[in-house]
Parts: C-alpha cells; structure tokens; sequence
C-alpha cells in the first residue's frame, strides 16, 4: 500500500554502546507507526564520513535526510516536522 512508502525516514546515527540512544528510542517508540526508523552504525568502515562528522554528538537524527536533532529527542521539534512531512504527502 502507498501509505507505508510515504512515511518519512527517520535516520538515528549511532554506535554501540549509546545509552542514549536507547533512550533516544524509548522516547520515540510511540510514534514507530508514524515513520520508518532506519539506524546508520558510524563506526562501520563504510560510515567512516558519519563517523568523523559525528562521533562526538550521537545519537544524531536525521528526517527524510535532513539533519533534525542530536544528543536528545525534541519531541516538540520531531512532532513538527513529522505532521508538516505527513501534510505534504
């Protein structure tokens, strides 16, 4: 169904271990239905550009592959731009 291919991508730069990103997760988890959550793995010899852009800063998000928030989850701000996206579609 198309409905499924239109959901915005949610991207989560991360590494093991990232507590926060499991917590970054957690807080997502309610709104999982809403988009696709597609996790990049920086320290991967093939992310080495994500790696040396933001080994300092995960977890980092990017929606639809535009750079949203990093450290911590601003719901206010993923709501947001998660409704304008769903509007254009």
């Amino acid at each position: 169904c198309s409905a499924s291919t239109n959901k915005p991508v949610l991207t989560l730069f991360t590494k093991k271990p990232c507590p926060l990103c499991d917590e970054a997760k957690e807080v997502l988890e309610p709104y999982k239905r809403r988009f696709i959550l597609q996790e990049v793995d920086i320290t991967l010899p093939e992310n080495s550009a994500w790696y040396d852009k933001y080994k300092y800063d995960i977890p980092v998000f990017h929606l639809n592959g535009k750079f949203l928030m990093k450290h911590r989850v601003n719901i206010q701000k993923f709501e947001d731009q998660l409704r304008k996206l769903e509007l254009q579609s």
